[in-house]
């Protein structure tokens, strides 16, 4: 089992590889999901996988958007510098890009983004008969359908331990498409299910609140249960 811990920076780098992760995952300045996060230009992030490659400890870069047509050069020059700078691995979400990617560089891991909403084993071994060698599974699963999926095939597969739910699958939903021309597929998402709402019936409010923020995941208390799959 891998522990696997994001990074918006250099400082955070250090603290996940110096506090036990085994891996970390990070973005560059275009092509992923936290488009308004801090994240890595170029030198930075020759710099980080130089850092922790050197101390043992893998680096997963995040190409995890749909991409646009005449963005695929410029994604996959990206992928190039990663690749020769010595990434564990690549995350994508954008299937074109994805198979794209298994063909130039078949010595480099791609591994399906969340974003993917793999949510059976269907999904998984479609993914590894594409050439995959990793499925980050849909964060909505129970345990008992990942225990389900892990008995059932020899794919790698990650699964979140912790942060946040999306209303829909992740990466699904157009709700700030629509409200704020922000797209969760762009890594752009407003986030506008994390306010507060009426309910009306009949023109009148029945209820208010958060009605349509999900309880965000902390597998702290089921650990040994995840731990159980490892076989």
């Amino acid at each position: 089992m891998e522990l696997l811990s994001p990074v918006g920076n250099f400082d955070n780098l250090i603290v996940a590889v110096q506090n036990g992760a085994d891996a970390v995952y990070l973005g560059a300045n275009s092509f992923n999901a936290r488009a308004n996060a801090q994240n890595f230009d170029r030198e930075e992030l020759k710099n980080a996988i130089l850092y922790a490659r050197k101390r043992n400890v893998d680096v997963h870069l995040t190409l995890n958007i749909l991409m646009f047509n005449d963005e695929l050069k410029e994604a996959l020059n990206l992928a190039k510098f990663a690749y020769e700078c010595g990434v564990s691995s690549l995350i994508v979400q954008d299937i074109g890009l994805a198979l794209e990617l298994i063909e130039r560089f078949p010595n480099l891991p791609i591994h399906s983004s969340t974003q993917m909403t793999i949510s059976n084993l269907a999904g998984v071994q479609l993914m590894e008969k594409l050439g995959f060698q990793r499925v980050v599974l849909a964060r909505e699963l129970s345990l008992q359908e990942i225990a389900y999926i892990r008995q059932n095939t020899k794919m790698e597969l990650e699964v979140f331990g912790h942060g946040a739910l999306c209303i829909s699958y992740s990466g699904q939903c157009l709700f700030s498409s629509m409200v704020g021309k922000r797209s969760g597929n762009r890594g752009l998402c407003a986030g506008p299910c994390r306010l507060d709402y009426n309910l009306l019936k009949n023109g009148k409010n029945i209820d208010y609140g958060y009605l349509l923020s999900p309880k965000d995941i902390c597998t702290l208390s089921i650990l040994p249960k995840l731990l159980d799959m490892r076989n």
